[in-house]
C-alpha cells in the first residue's frame, strides 16, 4: 500500500466535517472532557479564520446527561437513553458554545433524526440550513436527536451520521476522530498488528479484521468507521481516521491515522440521498444482462432484465437493485411493485401491448451505483 499522505489535499480542504465520538469527549469518570472541547474549538476556529468551514458532529449528549440523572453507566433501555439525551443535549451545546467563546466563534446546534434525511424534502431543508449557517461563519454542532429518535429510524452511530452530513454539505474532507490511532490489519491489541496508512480501494482492506463497539460509553466501533469511510469515499470525499489526540497533527498533514482516498466521482446531492439516506422500500431482482448494463455501463434498468420483486411499494419509492445475493445499487422505481410484477421480463413492445407506458423500471438519472458494490458482485 502506498503510505504517502496528500498533504496538499488536507491543507486545501475548504469544507471539513469532524466527528468526535463519546469516548473521545469524555473522561474516565464519564463526564465531559472540557479541555478536549477547548482544544478542538481552538483548532477549528484557526481553520475557519484561514478561510475554511467546519462542521462538528459531536457525540456526548447521553454521556453529559448521565451524571445529573445519576446513572453510573450508559443505560440500555430506550426511555432511559432518551432521558439522558434530553438532559445532556443542552449541556453539551452549552459546553461547545463556551469553548468557542475564546476564539470568538458562534456555534449552532443541529439535531437530526433518521427521518430528517430519509425524506427528500427534509434532506433538502437540512442542506439549506447548513449552507446558510456556514455562509454566516457559524460552526454547526450536529448530533443525532436521541431524545425522540426511535429504534427503527436511528442512524445507529455518529460515524454514519458524520458520513451523511459530509455528503449533505458536499465536504472536501471527513475526519473521524476516535480512541484508536487508525485502522489496523488486525485488532491493535494483538501482537504484530500494523497500522494501515493509506486505503485507495476496497482491496486494501479486504483482509482486515475489524472490531465492533469500543468503549462502554460509545456505540460504534471500527466496523462502523469503515462503513462511514466507504460511504464518504464513494461520494469522492477524502476521509481521515485518527486518534482524537492526533487531530491537530492530522489536519497539518502529518503521517498519523489512516487516509482513505475519495475514489468515486462527486455526485449530485440527489444521488447521495438515494445511495445512503433514503428509506429502502423493497428490492428488484435483475438478471446478469441487466446487472452488466446497470453496473458497468450505468444504463437504465429495463423491465426485460427484471426477474422478481421483493416488498410492496408505490411508484417513486427507493428500491435496491439486486443480482443474486449482491446489491448493485439503489434507485427510484418508475413503477409500483404490483406493476413491476406484471411487466417483468417484457420488452418495451410487449409492455405497450398490455397498455403500460414503456419506460425504465429505474432510470439512470434516478439511480446510484457504487463501483465497490459492482466489484463485490463479480463484475
Amino acid at each position: 500500500m502506498d503510505g504517502s499522505r496528500p498533504v496538499e489535499a488536507i491543507a486545501t480542504a475548504r469544507r471539513i466535517v469532524v466527528k468526535l465520538g463519546s469516548s473521545s469527549l469524555t473522561r474516565s469518570d464519564g463526564g465531559l472532557d472540557l479541555n478536549r472541547l477547548d482544544r478542538v474549538a481552538a483548532l477549528v476556529a484557526s481553520r475557519c479564520n484561514r478561510g475554511g468551514q467546519v462542521v462538528i458532529v459531536s457525540s456526548g449528549a447521553v454521556a453529559a446527561g448521565m451524571t445529573p440523572l445519576r446513572y453510573a453507566r450508559r443505560p440500555r433501555d430506550l426511555a432511559a437513553v432518551q432521558a439522558c439525551a434530553a438532559m445532556g443535549q443542552g449541556l453539551l451545546v452549552a459546553r461547545w458554545s463556551a469553548a468557542f467563546q475564546a476564539p470568538h466563534k458562534l456555534v449552532a446546534q443541529i439535531l437530526l433524526t433518521g427521518d430528517d434525511v430519509m425524506r427528500r424534502s427534509h434532506y433538502k431543508n437540512a442542506k439549506a440550513s447548513f449552507e446558510k449557517l456556514l455562509s454566516l461563519g457559524v460552526v454547526p454542532i450536529v448530533n443525532e436527536n436521541d431524545a425522540v429518535a426511535t429504534g427503527e429510524i436511528r442512524f445507529g452511530d455518529n460515524d454514519r451520521l458524520a458520513a451523511l452530513v459530509a455528503q449533505l454539505v458536499d465536504a472536501d474532507l471527513l475526519v473521524l476522530a476516535t480512541d484508536v490511532d487508525g485502522l489496523y490489519d488486525k485488532p491493535p491489541s494483538l501482537e504484530g498488528a500494523k497500522r494501515i496508512k493509506t486505503v485507495r480501494s476496497a482491496s486494501d482492506v479486504a483482509g482486515v479484521r475489524a472490531s465492533g463497539a469500543g468503549k462502554e460509553i460509545g456505540t460504534g466501533g471500527m466496523v462502523t468507521k469503515l462503513h462511514a469511510a466507504t460511504m464518504a469515499t464513494s461520494s469522492g470525499i477524502d476521509t481521515l481516521l485518527l486518534a482524537a489526540d492526533d487531530l491537530s497533527q492530522g489536519l497539518a498533514g502529518a503521517d498519523v491515522g489512516t487516509w482513505f482516498k475519495g475514489c468515486g466521482k462527486r455526485r449530485p446531492s440527489r444521488a447521495d440521498w438515494i445511495a445512503d439516506a433514503a428509506r429502502v422500500a423493497g428490492s428488484v431482482k435483475i438478471d446478469e444482462g441487466a446487472a452488466l448494463a446497470v453496473g458497468k455501463k450505468h444504463s437504465s434498468l429495463l423491465a426485460a432484465g427484471v426477474v422478481g420483486v421483493e416488498g410492496t411499494f408505490p411508484a417513486g419509492s427507493v428500491v435496491e437493485m439486486r443480482y443474486q445475493d449482491s446489491v448493485l445499487g439503489r434507485g427510484v422505481a418508475g413503477f409500483s411493485s404490483v406493476e413491476i410484477e406484471q411487466i417483468k421480463g417484457l420488452t418495451s413492445e410487449k409492455i405497450a401491448q398490455i397498455g403500460e407506458v414503456a419506460r425504465p423500471v429505474v432510470h439512470r438519472d434516478d439511480m446510484s451505483v457504487r463501483a465497490t458494490d459492482v466489484e463485490a458482485a463479480g463484475f
